[in-house]
């Protein structure tokens, strides 16, 4: 079990790199800037790593 788990967690941290390398900024990505403060707020980039997230546990989480 362990080793499943180590597996899927491997598999979200190369398809989450492959996500911010290949789209950058998402469509959804909320910028605040004031002055010399910019802030980005990735809101595009947190739902696909969730539904990614989401469907490999599903995937390797079922016993």
């Amino acid at each position: 079990m362990v080793g499943r788990s180590l597996i899927a967690m491997g598999i979200l941290l190369v398809v989450v790199g492959l996500v911010v390398s290949v789209a950058g900024r998402l469509p959804g990505t909320l910028t605040w800037r004031s002055g010399p403060v910019r802030v980005f707020i990735p809101l595009g980039l947190m739902l696909a790593v969730s539904v990614i997230g989401t469907i490999l546990l599903n995937l390797f989480g079922r016993r």
